[in-house]
């Protein structure tokens, strides 16, 4: 699995040289806390950060990771897609992704196929595993973005996604509602997350500050 993962990123790469490069962008962040899909990674502040090469023809290929406290401590993950606009308010976006947990067994590790339609400042948009992490067989997870610009300074988020499993430990729906700015160079986000599971690893009403860096 592992050396799949870097074959399709290592293919994907060299295809990319190959276009015209745009734009090569990299982030960083520290979070009170890392959720994922409305469960808890992290334990704690979580410190993550990655970098994107963007192409005109719409490619894209990227590695982003994060502190976690499982697998060894480390997420890293690697992608590529492709995006493009249908028209001035319509957008699309495809690709791959593989959930890498380096320190931890290979049983972990698992790929995602994704793809999302923005209509304007709304956004729906799916992922689906076969093998989902831990080999807990397949998933699909949807969900549905909205943002709106309050003022000049911030704007408002809101999403609601739902995970549907083979396994049912694994059914979930996740929420939550984002206040953004920017300051001194700083992208700022104060997020409220809660989930429909209660207790374990999963959000109930949890209050998260992000503090982000786009390089």
């Amino acid at each position: 699995m592992k050396f799949a993962k870097s074959a399709i990123f290592t293919a994907s790469m060299l295809a990319a040289v190959s276009a015209t490069a745009v734009e090569v962008s990299g982030n960083v962040a520290l979070g009170s806390q890392y959720f994922f899909r409305g469960i808890d990674q992290a334990g704690g502040a979580a410190l993550s950060g990655g970098f994107d090469v963007g192409f005109e023809n719409g490619l894209y290929a990227g590695t982003w990771a994060s502190s976690i406290d499982f697998s060894g401590g480390i997420e890293l993950d690697y992608y590529v897609g492709f995006g493009g606009s249908i028209s001035d308010s319509v957008s699309y976006d495809v690709g791959y992704l593989y959930y890498g947990y380096p320190q931890g067994p290979d049983t972990e590790d698992f790929e995602e196929f994704y793809g999302s339609l923005s209509f304007g400042d709304a956004t729906l948009g799916f992922a689906y595993s076969d093998d989902y992490y831990a080999s807990t067989d397949s998933t699909t997870y949807v969900y549905v973005d909205y943002g709106v610009a309050l003022n000049e300074t911030f704007s408002l988020g809101f999403h609601y996604g739902t995970m549907s499993a083979d396994d049912p430990a694994n059914e979930a729906d996740d929420y939550s509602i984002s206040l953004s700015t920017e300051a001194a160079g700083l992208g700022f986000d104060l997020s409220l997350i809660d989930s429909s599971e209660s207790g374990g690893l999963y959000a109930d009403n949890q209050l998260v500050l992000t503090i982000s860096k786009s390089m």
